[in-house]
């Protein structure tokens, strides 16, 4: 695929039967015999209008099987770099490249010296993401000429780096939400994403511990997209573990008519409703396996049947896929589409928890504090001692932030509640610090009775001893987190292991699992469930 300027002087040689005499650049490189033109993107101001589409047929006679595009680029002064640069900016925000699927190349030869600098700076930037191409009347037959494709290196250039450093940086403070957030591996994650969301149209997944913040980095790229001018529509979120049952289809896909009992009236669907913008479905290992299949083909060729039609429809968007479950062992345990993994699993990204980023507590402390205070529209601080108090606690190793950012909001916001006068006082942070605590040791045993169910049933379970329900979860939650039972059993008999003379420490737990009935298969079950449900995944 080319994109190049009109040439109106060099274009414009030769009239009539003449011309096919005289090296014209746009014809002679669509003629090259070593480089197929797919497709030409010819950019020309409306004064040029005729000769664009005299250019434009005769390329069609010297290459059918190239398709020509006509693009009105209106430039008051072609020699105003400005004017220039901005009109090419705005050009390459708004087209439709799909780099997974096409290469593109820059026609360099034709245009303003101005223009041609403009389309340098704007290849090595990757707003065009392409490679140079220049034609000569020298090095072919004829009126083709030859061609040279170039690769720029332009990063020695400081000055040119650092305007595009400036806006790359503006671009993942946007994904952090402002935050200067101090985490290396995380900013270098977002970084990433950064570059990924700005060249790329294929989906996203981004996994991690519930609150991690999946659902507002989906947000902050579809804001980023809609900037550079590469999507237009809206972003629609769902959870997928709220759709269940007959809904679920229809949620997503929608419906016609009478399609059902209760169906007084057509529905788009989630997917048709964000055509031309950006779908982020949270938690999409929840969905079914009707749905699932229905969503690979709606991401293979755009097109989905809605419940009760008879004719497809089409919805162009681009996914984001959140989960924070092991789609792999899913896909092990058949609850998942393998294929659908694959077509999803194009870029994959997982967000850390909040206590894997203790850097990154302050920052966004003071973010919440800022926006308290702007909801509100009152002064909101902290006293010196309570803050180091809060972070102290904050940051701590043993602090487990079970529900992340969530839990960090949610306490920001009961202490601004509680402040006397805008002003959060040590009282009010052991306060909330007895809160979390309190809630995150009920939260611990309501997991480890939810363990010993998952793996005996509610019959079992209720079967057992008191004492032996907590021993048995404490002993499945050491199972789940470690990778074998030889580790498991390591960590369980630590102590009583010291005393013995030979030690098998994994033939010694399986006998102790095997006496309540449980297996491997349980344990990779267990793993599987506490990925989707604690920050430690």
């Amino acid at each position: 695929m080319v994109l190049g300027l009109l040439g109106t002087s060099l274009d414009a040689r030769g009239r009539g039967p003449r011309r096919w005499n005289a090296w014209r650049p746009t014809v002679g490189l669509c003629s090259q015999e070593d480089l197929q033109v797919d497709r030409l993107e010819l950019l020309h101001g409306r004064s040029h209008r005729s000769l664009a589409a005299t250019v434009a047929a005769d390329v069609t006679v010297m290459s059918p099987e190239t398709e020509v595009r006509l693009h009105e680029m209106e430039v008051a002064d072609p020699w105003d770099f400005e004017g220039v640069f901005a009109a090419l900016l705005d050009f390459a925000r708004v087209y439709p490249f799909a780099t997974d699927d096409e290469e593109y190349l820059v026609h360099i030869t034709t245009g303003t010296h101005v223009a041609q600098i403009c389309l340098f700076l704007l290849a090595e930037s990757r707003h065009l993401p392409a490679r140079l191409v220049q034609t000569s009347p020298r090095g072919g037959e004829g009126v083709a000429g030859g061609h040279a494709v170039i690769d720029l290196d332009l990063s020695r250039y400081d000055a040119i780096s650092s305007r595009f450093a400036v806006e790359r940086a503006e671009g993942t403070a946007g994904l952090k939400g402002g935050i200067e957030t101090r985490n290396d591996a995380y900013n270098r994650l977002i970084d990433r994403i950064e570059t990924v969301a700005v060249r790329s149209r294929a989906p996203l997944l981004l996994t991690g511990p519930t609150g991690a913040g999946k659902s507002l980095l989906a947000r902050r790229v579809h804001a980023l997209k809609v900037a550079r001018r590469q999507i237009d529509g809206p972003v629609v979120e769902v959870n997928c573990a709220t759709l269940r049952g007959s809904t679920a289809m229809s949620a997503l896909f929608g419906h016609t008519r009478g399609a059902f009992t209760g169906a007084t009236h057509a529905r788009p669907g989630l997917l048709r409703t964000a055509d031309g913008g950006l779908l982020f479905l949270d938690e999409i290992g929840e969905l079914g396996t009707d749905e699932q299949a229905m969503l690979l083909r709606a991401l293979e060729i755009g097109r989905f049947l809605p419940v009760g039609a008879d004719k497809e429809v089409s919805s162009d968007f681009q996914l984001i896929a959140g989960t924070n479950r092991d789609l792999s062992a899913a896909v092990r345990a058949g609850r998942f589409r393998e294929d659908l993994l694959a077509r999803i699993d194009h870029w994959s990204f997982e967000l850390p928890a909040l206590r894997d980023r203790p850097e990154d507590v302050a920052p966004n402390v003071e973010y919440e504090l800022e926006r308290i205070a702007r909801e509100t529209g009152q002064r909101l601080r902290f006293s010196r001692e309570a803050r180091d108090r809060f972070l102290r606690f904050a940051t701590a190793p043993d602090t487990p932030w079970t529900r992340n950012f969530r839990d960090l909001v949610a306490a920001m916001s009961r202490m601004a509640t509680l402040a006397p006068g805008g002003r959060i006082t040590g009282e009010v942070v052991d306060e909330e610090i007895g809160r979390l605590r309190t809630a995150w040791r009920r939260g611990e045993a309501d997991e480890g009775a939810a363990r010993v169910e998952r793996c005996l049933g509610s019959d079992a379970t209720a079967a057992l001893d008191r004492f032996d329900r907590v021993q048995l979860a404490d002993v499945l939650a050491v199972c789940e987190r470690t990778p074998t039972l030889a580790a498991a059993g390591r960590e369980l008999f630590a102590r009583s292991r010291q005393r013995r003379r030979t030690v098998n420490d994994a033939d010694r737990l399986r006998k102790y699992l095997e006496k309540h009935g449980i297996d491997r298969a349980a344990i990779e079950e267990g793993r599987t469930y506490r990925s989707s449900t604690t920050p430690s995944s």
